[in-house]
């Protein structure tokens, strides 16, 4: 007997299993906003020198705010003055609009900056100066939330298949809220910037756990629809964080306002259910009995709890003995070995080619918060798309095709003059299309890979392999500095030779969820093809 069996009779997809992705959907909400929120928090206004000094001591006279600008601070080539240099002594004679400042000594900014504040109220840059030779960090916030993102996906995977989903999923909301809510009473940028590490490595167990939570507790049909909701929740969170970000224009109650869906989660926890595919497989069948229970009662089959007992539940995995499982157990079987490095090389791929397309997309000629929010809106038919696609050809042709799709459009623009704005943003937000597309497969046919035991290891060591391919995008975008489409090249080498890895995969749909090592690698591997064939026959039949 298998767990989809037990399942199909107290309800694979009934309000018990909607709860579960009603709350997954509130909790994720929040992650695009912190993903993205160094877009907004890190922005550098325009600034220039502050010159209230020499006001203050009545050097200006009468001279009006423009003039008072003239004489103290440069022009740079395109008639904006200058951001980090000033004249050492006021030029007076430039009000005279003959004259030039050739060879008058300048000098760095002594008091300060003052900064334009019609697009931001207050960022990182004008709360600490980050600005000129400073510039640089506020992009090192990006990379340092990241670097806390991959250890997060390392940690968390490992302790949930230790110590349970939903005990991990409370201490990564708890986690997650803290160190943001604490960031923004830093008081210097070292310490945010420590905070937004334990932030990234706090949120990231939600990523990882609700996603499978969710496909442990719904039937094989239904596994499709859990990842298109899933993956809209980043689609919505992605459209959003530009309309608070509009509104609000300070960091510090922007941050405050897209972690505050934490706190619903926090508070709706207790209706978390245990994964009792995972209690079943870690020999705690008594528990995994209680939360089945409540499924059925919830799902309005109390009939089928009749026939429900512990002793039926813990035939269902027959492992030799239960242990505790960690990240060597993805290496020890050259089977597994073999699906980590597939499925590990395929998400590291993936998620370069979607944050590489999102980091160089240019020419919308758009501000920021619209430019963002378009980002977000072209990615809701892609999801549709993918909904119809899983099941009528399959996750393994969806990923594969649309690996190849996003490496054409990367491929065709090389060939595009990039006078031609128009066309290259089209195919750009193609691409970004495909790649939405490859990255909601993915999320979905890694999960149905690995085996209960250790799916949420599989999952945090696949998760961190992507975050190093999203903190590594920059970089390859810095490489047009030498030839200008050289990271499009790079891009497009990428997504096509991940899509020949992604071939090597497995098909999963209709076919059941593999419970142990054992049913990847031992001696159980032959029943468990046996039963994915039965189940396709059944299916193919039912469709007749």
């Amino acid at each position: 007997m298998k767990f989809e069996d037990i399942l199909a009779e107290i309800g694979g997809f009934g309000r018990f299993q909607k709860l579960i992705v009603f709350l997954s959907f509130v909790s994720r909400l929040t992650l695009p906003c912190h993903f993205l929120l160094n877009n907004y928090i890190g922005a550098i206004p325009s600034h220039h020198c502050d010159i209230s000094f020499l006001d203050a001591e009545g050097v200006f006279g009468n001279l009006t705010q423009e003039e008072k600008l003239t004489v103290s601070i440069p022009k740079n080539e395109d008639g904006i003055f200058a951001s980090c240099h000033m004249f050492a002594e006021p030029q007076f004679q430039l009000l005279d609009t003959k004259s030039n400042f050739t060879n008058v000594p300048l000098i760095q900014c002594p008091n300060g900056w003052e900064y334009d504040n019609s697009t931001f109220i207050s960022t990182l840059s004008t709360q600490w100066d980050l600005v000129c030779e400073k510039r640089g960090m506020t992009k090192a916030v990006a990379t340092i939330f990241f670097v806390g993102v991959m250890f997060g996906a390392a940690i968390f995977g490992s302790l949930s298949d230790r110590y349970g989903r939903r005990v991990m999923l409370l201490v990564s909301y708890i986690a997650g809220m803290t160190f943001a809510v604490a960031s923004i009473f830093s008081s210097s940028f070292t310490m945010f910037a420590v905070l937004r590490f334990f932030t990234g490595l706090g949120i990231t167990g939600i990523v990882i756990i609700t996603s499978v939570l969710s496909v442990e507790w719904v039937d094989i049909e239904s596994r499709k629809m859990v990842l298109v909701i899933d993956s809209l929740s980043w689609s919505f969170g992605y459209m959003v964080l530009p309309i608070f970000a509009y509104g609000i224009r300070d960091w510090k109650w922007l941050t405050i306002t897209v972690t505050s869906p934490l706190i619903i989660a926090i508070i709706s926890w207790r209706w978390f259910p245990e994964s009792s595919r995972w209690l079943i497989a870690t020999g705690k069948a008594e528990k995994a009995h209680f939360y089945m229970k409540r499924c059925a009662v919830m799902n309005k089959r109390k009939a089928a709890t009749s026939s429900l007992k512990p002793e039926v539940l813990s035939h269902i995995v027959s492992e030799k003995g239960h242990k505790n499982y960690s990240y060597l157990d993805l290496m020890r079987t050259p089977k597994m070995r073999r699906l980590a490095f597939l499925t590990g090389f395929t998400w590291y791929g993936v998620a370069s080619t979607y944050y590489g397309i999102s980091f160089n997309i240019k020419g919308f000629g758009l501000d920021l918060y619209l430019t963002q929010f378009l980002f977000g809106f072209v990615e809701l038919p892609t999801k549709i798309l993918v909904y119809y696609l899983l099941d009528r050809i399959g996750r393994h042709k969806t990923e594969v095709g649309a690996l190849l799709l996003v490496g054409s459009c990367l491929l065709v623009n090389v060939f595009i003059s990039k006078d031609q704005w128009i066309i290259r943003t089209v195919i750009g937000v193609l691409g970004k299309a495909f790649a939405s597309m490859s990255f909601s497969t993915l999320v979905l046919y890694s999960s149905e890979l690995y085996p209960t035991v250790i799916r949420q290891n599989g999952m945090g060591y696949n998760s961190f392999l992507g975050r190093m391919g999203v903190a590594l995008a920059p970089m390859i975008i810095l490489l047009d500095e030498v030839w200008g489409h050289l990271s499009q090249v790079i891009l497009c080498a990428i997504a096509l030779i991940t899509a020949l890895v992604a071939y090597q995969l497995p098909e999963t749909r209709g076919t059941y969820l593999p419970e142990t090592i054992e049913d990847i690698e031992g001696s159980r591997m032959d029943q468990f093809v046996t039963l994915m064939h039965v189940k396709g026959k059944e299916e193919e039949e039912n469709e007749k």
